[in-house]
């Protein structure tokens, strides 16, 4: 009853807000944005580095009022890796799954799967990388126009499974904008050491029809990507120390078994069946013209990649080396009206569908177990007309998701899901205190329909209705100084992976055991931002901290079956928080030379009530690096240090820290307009040793070692 009538004043107060205004308000012009003029090298990067497009208005980075990133240009450049996880590691609360150099995904403080989105161009990836930390994400950081990343209440305008944070990456596949020139082509190529990787990706957009002022007309798009790499280099053992013992002891007394101990124990210097090949194309055309613009598109991905072994290291244990084909034929679609009117500001329609097929192969090539997933999203968003110190938008998100996994190894039943979600953003610009209120209302049906011969699945359907607030406020303390406040109570559906999975999955080595009678998982959040800067520096702080009710977790029995060990789905109270940090100075400066100084800070703590440390929690971190720049050439070092994490969960092993020591050099032979870049790195300089704490498998399978990664890029 109390749900009802919130979501029928949500509704209420939307419809007052979208009323028609009085003539005064009507008369009143709409405030712009700051302009999106194109940089004279490069006529499509038409989106300024302060402006966030990702959420229902597009605002400058200094009024949103939760964690935010964004990565474009040189630092896209130098940053991208073959996925998505590796891409974003050094962003601040970012950490990374590391299911191997292919299959990474983010971990936004310290929270990954089912609560972190990752978006192509505002829609979902459409695949199963939320099912698996083994299954990788489709989206292509080699196509990537610029990186956005929402932590915090903001980002569940995406869906409550966005509680975490969202990824958005941005590419040009629909256009957006005329092309300046005849022909616009863009390619970025790369060379890396340690896995002999090879990349290259391709962009080419095409006019057709302009007009003669050049404010309506035809854009053609074309791109396409190619990436291959060996077996990883790594900078010691594949197992940490104490499973080599573990692994040792085994081989002294065991005299006939089947797995070679002692030959896992001396695996060092090269992670096996790491190789991965990826290619995807693409098309897209739009019609873009003073009103708004239209555009669809067709993309396609091919991948094949190997899946780390989790070697065994005693007996009875399961050891397996699965590669994973995958393919994926995706239709895209975005239309824009742009009335600037007295009561409607702009409508958007974004549409994505994705059929999507993945074969896990065991060594000699035969099909093990097959994931199809078929998936629909749209987005329609209403923005409102300013009228004085107000604006907003409202919006619905539908979600359809046919899903089936096949084989010996299926560990859940076929399944659906059917998602319908209501949202509103409303601003209040009052000078220098800026307010934000948000809600979203969301229906989901889940159901799960196994086969007669699958007694072991739970047969049925399970309906969630949720629903979320957040407000905040940002206030101008000083001149380029702000101070943000911003308060949420969040509820999110459990997923079907999580309530339905009763079976083996050989790519993560593990039993997974869901529980169909999860209940809602809800957050009540509070974060508080420091943003500012002057001449010559800048800084931002955050804090955050998250109450949760119902938390599902990954509780690892210690229980083995089928070879595997058993992790079981639970629920308890939880609670998370932690900081972020990041700053920027010029030291001096030396004609068109700079020294800069740069440092980043994050860590994250979790409990869970009943259970202790929750898993895979990320520790302290400290990354600083200084450099110099110039028109044509940057020069760059930094050291990265994450700490020990041995506040570890139950079953949970400890992670030893590391320190790691990086290079950077890039030359613009052709001046600051870069049209072309070459990029020269040197990272993990030093071959040490590195495991990430928030990956499943980071006792078996270490990061990169040493790596000299040289690229180019012309635009």
């Amino acid at each position: 009853m109390i749900r009802s009538a919130l979501f029928a004043g949500t509704i209420l107060a939307a419809g007052f807000l979208l009323a028609p205004p009085t003539h005064a308000q009507a008369s009143a012009p709409p405030a712009a944005l700051p302009a999106a003029t194109p940089d004279v090298g490069d006529p499509h990067r038409h989106t300024p580095a302060e402006i966030v497009v990702t959420g229902v208005l597009s605002r400058s980075r200094q009024d949103v009022l939760s964690g935010v990133a964004v990565i474009e240009g040189a630092a896209l450049d130098q940053a991208i890796r073959a996925s998505i996880g590796e891409t974003l590691d050094k962003t601040p609360g970012v950490s990374a799954t590391s299911f191997g150099p292919t299959a990474s995904r983010p971990v936004l403080r310290g929270l990954q799967g089912e609560r972190v989105r990752v978006l192509s161009d505002g829609i979902g990836s459409i695949d199963v990388s939320n099912t698996s930390v083994d299954h990788a994400a489709v989206v292509n950081p080699l196509l990537a126009e610029r990186i956005e990343v929402l932590r915090g209440p903001q980002s569940l305008l995406y869906g409550s499974s966005a509680i975490g944070g969202v990824v958005n990456v941005i590419d040009r596949r629909i256009p957006l904008t005329l092309p300046a020139e005849a022909v616009h082509v863009g390619a970025v190529g790369t060379y890396a050491s340690a896995a002999s990787e090879r990349s290259l990706a391709g962009t080419v957009e095409v006019p057709l029809g302009v007009s003669a002022d050049g404010s309506s007309g035809f854009v053609l798009h074309a791109d396409g990507s190619w990436d291959k790499s060996d077996d990883l280099s790594i900078g010691g053992y594949a197992l940490t120390p104490a499973l080599r013992a573990a692994a040792l002891a085994s081989a002294a007394g065991e005299t006939d078994s089947e797995i070679d101990f002692a030959g896992n124990a001396a695996v060092r210097g090269t992670l096996p069946n790491t190789a991965a090949r990826t290619w995807t194309a693409g098309g897209g055309a739009s019609y873009i013209n003073a009103s708004g613009m239209i555009g669809v598109a067709f993309s396609h991905t091919n991948s094949l990649y190997g899946v780390p072994v989790r070697f065994a290291t005693a007996p009875g244990q399961a050891q397996e080396a699965p590669r994973i084909q995958l393919a994926q034929d995706r239709i895209d679609g975005r239309a824009e009206i742009d009335p600037h009117g007295g009561l409607i500001d702009k409508l958007t329609l974004r549409f994505g569908y994705a059929a999507y097929r993945h074969a896990e192969l065991d060594p000699a090539g035969a099909v093990g177990t097959t994931f199809i997933n078929h998936g629909f999203e749209a987005r329609f968003e209403l923005a409102q007309a300013r009228r004085g110190a107000w604006h907003g938008a409202s919006g619905v998100q539908y979600m359809n998701r046919d899903f089936n996994v096949i084989g010996d190894e299926a560990f859940l039943p076929k399944n659906g899901t059917q998602q319908t979600g209501l949202f509103t953003l409303q601003q209040f610009d009052l000078g220098a205190v800026k307010l934000e209120a948000g809600a979203r209302f969301e229906h989901t049906v889940l159901t799960a329909q196994p086969t007669g011969d699958q007694p072991q699945f739970f047969a049925g359907t399970r309906r969630f209705d949720s629903l979320s607030l957040s407000g905040g406020a940002a206030w101008s303390v000083a001149p380029e100084w702000k101070l943000a406040l911003n308060l949420s109570r969040t509820e999110r559906a459990p997923a079907a992976e999580e309530l339905f999975a009763n079976g083996p999955h050989a790519g993560t080595e593990a039993f997974e055991v869901g529980d169909p009678d999860l209940a809602l998982e809800r957050a009540t959040s509070v974060e508080a931002i420091v943003r500012g800067g002057g001449a010559g520096y800048s800084l931002e702080l955050s804090a955050y901290h998250t109450w949760f009710d119902n938390f599902v977790y990954e509780d690892r029995t210690g229980a083995i079956e089928d070879g595997l060990p058993v992790y079981r789905i639970r629920q308890a109270g939880a609670r998370l928080y932690g900081f972020e940090a990041q700053g920027k100075v010029t030291l001096a400066t030396f004609g068109d030379w700079k020294l800069e100084a740069d440092a980043l800070a994050d860590w994250t703590h979790a409990t869970i009530t009943g259970a202790g440390p929750a898993p895979r929690i990320p520790p302290l971190r400290l990354l600083g690096g200084i450099g110099v720049t110039s028109p044509r050439w940057d020069l760059r070092g930094e050291v990265e240090r994450v700490t020990t994490q041995n506040r570890v969960s139950a079953n949970e092993t400890p992670t030893a820290g590391f320190t790691m020591v990086n290079a950077e050099f890039g030359w613009r032979p052709w001046g600051k307009d870069r049209p072309l870049t070459f990029t020269l790195s040197a990272n993990n300089l030093f071959n040490v040793d590195a495991r990430r704490h928030a990956s499943f498998l980071k006792d078996y399978a270490p990061l990169a070692g040493r790596d000299f990664r040289i690229s180019a890029r012309l635009e």
